[in-house]
């Protein structure tokens, strides 16, 4: 039921931060609504992305209103998802709704509903940002140390080996004024040894897809094996051929029978956009550029990451501004339709250009494009799909912020 707004005169991000010390995962809904009185506001309602994006969940709590949950395609709380930007709703015979998108970052987490009380001003919307800003840091930092937000963000069971993936993961979008780094894997809750990582530092960006070899548990486990001896190697500085190696030593090492992981390890300097990579029986990153699809030159590839047999041949390509690079595993363009048709990469390509011209923001274009895979195969994919997509000072960075 709605209350009336709490009339202060305190700062409601300042009066949120200080109610946030202590503050338990289950209890961020209520204090939520409670503070967002404060800005005047009727009534406000934290809502979740599920794992596969398909959903928002909202957020219990004591004197939080009673809601369901959303579907993200056709609904306004999903267009403010979708597009990340606050979107206000009308209503004919009560109060309107501004739904405002939750970012970790650059990472879409969700949505906040506020319920209006009535006109609003340049400074409400302005604090409104300021608030559903501090609201998003709060999910992520009270996540970090609690099950409530992962248990009410699956809306079915996670295989085990899904779940080891996703705590595997880094925040699925980055962006900083020269780059954009988003990814996507598929199938969610069944996830086994696709995965990747990445890191910023300064005026580089490091990337790796991996696809271990088998399904479940054991690939899991390989991939995470794979991903742990990547970061340590990264991190002490190697190159890419002596990092790739370090991956393969721990791959060859703690699994036996012919166990290996295929990685396309990569290396973006933002300063000079050119991008370096090793390929690992992978499949060779993809590049879009001015709407079309460009191949990198020919790059020999070395043995799969456990099968290696010395270092492997580096590969470069000098990016132009405006590139999107793709890094993806072969259950992305191998998934077969019914029929038998591949995806491929045309239609892979086609996808990344068709998004931008309809003004998609890039986390966006992964969510559609990991739709339009599991579409392809009529909902059930017979390999794991990872993609990471890299765009190179395309314009589109000011999109991910509110």
């Amino acid at each position: 039921m709605a209350t009336d707004p709490i009339p202060s005169e305190e700062d409601p991000v300042r009066a949120l931060v200080r109610a946030s010390h202590h503050l338990p995962a289950d209890a961020v809904g209520a204090v939520v609504a409670a503070q967002a009185r404060r800005l005047g506001v009727r009534d406000a309602v934290v809502y979740l992305a599920d794992y596969a994006q398909h959903e928002l969940v909202p957020l219990p709590g004591d004197g939080v209103p009673a809601r369901e949950a959303l579907v993200i395609d056709g609904t306004v709380a999903g267009r403010a998802f979708r597009r990340v930007q606050p979107v206000r709703a009308p209503a004919a015979d009560g109060p309107a709704t501004l739904w405002l998108p939750l970012l970790d970052g650059a990472e879409r987490i969700g949505v906040l509903e506020f319920v209006l009380a009535g006109e609003t001003t340049p400074r409400f919307e302005d604090d409104a940002r300021s608030f559903a800003s501090l609201v998003a840091e709060l999910v992520v930092t009270r996540d970090a140390y609690s099950d409530v937000f992962a248990r009410l963000r699956r809306r079915r069971e996670l295989s085990l080996a899904a779940e080891v993936q996703w705590e595997l993961l880094p925040p699925l979008t980055y962006a900083s004024d020269r780059v954009v780094v988003t990814g996507a894997l598929e199938p969610t809750y069944e996830i086994g040894g696709d995965t990747f990582d990445y890191a910023v530092n300064g005026s580089v960006v490091d990337l790796a897809v991996l696809d271990a070899v088998g399904h479940g548990l054991p690939a899991a486990l390989l991939a995470t094996a794979a991903v742990g001896a990547y970061r340590h190697a990264r991190r002490a500085g190697l190159d890419l051929p002596r990092l790739a190696t370090a991956v393969d030593a721990v791959v060859a090492g703690q699994f036996q029978g012919s166990r290996f992981a295929t990685a396309a390890i990569a290396r973006l300097d933002l300063d000079t956009g050119v991008l370096d990579w090793v390929n690992c029986g992978h499949p060779d990153p993809l590049v879009v550029r001015d709407g079309a699809l460009v191949r990198p030159p020919v790059c020999p590839p070395a043995r799969p990451l456990g099968l290696l047999s010395g270092a492997p041949g580096p590969c470069r390509l000098q990016l132009r501004p405006g590139d999107r690079v793709l890094l993806y595993t072969d259950g992305v363009v191998e998934a077969r339709s019914p029929e038998g048709a591949f995806f491929g990469e045309e239609r892979l390509a086609d996808l990344v250009v068709r998004a931008e011209l309809a003004g998609d923001p890039p986390p966006e274009t992964m969510r559609r494009l990991m739709g339009s895979v599991m579409d392809h195969q009529a909902g059930r994919l017979q390999d794991d799909a990872s993609i990471v997509m890299v765009e190179w000072r395309t314009g589109r960075e000011g999109q991910l912020r509110l």
